[in-house]
């Protein structure tokens, strides 16, 4: 689980809801002084939301780029359907995404962080067309480490018999929770979590097939970042798929899983790079 700093947009920032043909998203949006290069639409990982992207907001705003980072269908403050897990198969995920870049009214930067950049490569093949670039962030070529299969395998286990708040006191009790001022607020998160949702996408993390041969035939510039150390997707995994993928390969130094909370000013640098590059600046 990313743990953001805070969970207060900055000054650049706002919270929003951004208004879809396939319903509503609660964003937090970030916007530079002047019109923006272009906008960066920001997928967060399994448990987590649009806040894990809330340190990048201001040196992307002050490179002159808007972000919008979203919470998906039944992350967080989106709501999603109660009970029932085909709401969230991968490619209804994957449709919603197209329809958020559709509402954004322009072609768009699109990065996704672990299970968000398997979202993203599949909104990318289903239609590439919206896209500027597409940015994996920690997020590998198909289904997660056998360690976090595990750990994962007990999170779905404990779902299916436990309620949010019983399942986020075993989370605890499983790991030595870190002591941080977000505290109160990852439960918050945690408990407004659709159940159906972490189910249904744990159960992709566990399957998710390789489709880097897919991804690789389509001429959309692409961007493989993580930390250097990575208990998900091993990092020579990652090298492996940056190669496969011709891609621009970033390695974060003093990052782990999530180079966005861990190292963010490294980590916004390393995009801004990666899209000043794509147009010229």
């Amino acid at each position: 689980m990313s743990r953001p700093p805070t969970f207060t947009p900055p000054p650049c920032a706002h919270a929003a809801t951004l208004s879809t043909a396939r319903g509503d998203f609660a964003v937090i949006e970030g916007r530079p002084e002047g019109v923006p290069k272009a906008t960066v639409l920001l997928l967060p990982g399994y448990t987590g939301s649009k806040e894990d992207f809330i340190a990048l907001h201001e040196p992307l705003a002050a490179a002159g780029y808007r972000s919008v980072a979203v919470d998906g269908r039944g992350q967080y403050e989106s709501a999603g359907p109660e009970g029932d897990e085909v709401p969230y198969g991968q490619g209804e995920l994957a449709q919603d995404v197209l329809a958020q870049a559709a509402a954004l009214g322009e072609r768009v930067h699109l990065l996704g962080h672990s299970l968000g950049g398997q979202i993203a490569r599949a909104a990318v093949l289903a239609d590439p067309a919206p896209f500027l670039s597409l940015t994996l962030m920690a997020s590998g070529p198909a289904q997660i480490s056998p360690s976090q299969q595990q750990r994962v395998k007990l999170l779905l286990d404990a779902l299916a018999v436990m309620g949010m708040a019983e399942v986020w006191e075993a989370i605890q009790a499983l790991d030595a929770p870190e002591e941080t001022d977000t505290d109160e607020e990852l439960r918050a998160r945690w408990l407004r979590h659709n159940p159906a949702q972490l189910t249904a996408t744990g159960r992709q993390l566990l399957t998710e097939p390789d489709r880097v041969t897919e991804l690789a035939a389509l001429p959309l510039p692409k961007h493989v970042l993580s930390g250097e150390r990575d208990d998900t997707w091993p990092v020579p995994l990652l090298d492996a798929m940056a190669v496969r993928l011709d891609a621009r390969r970033t390695v974060i130094a003093g990052a782990e899983h999530s180079p966005n909370t861990d190292q963010p000013a490294r980590t916004a640098a390393a995009l801004i790079a990666f899209w000043d590059g794509l147009s010229g600046a």
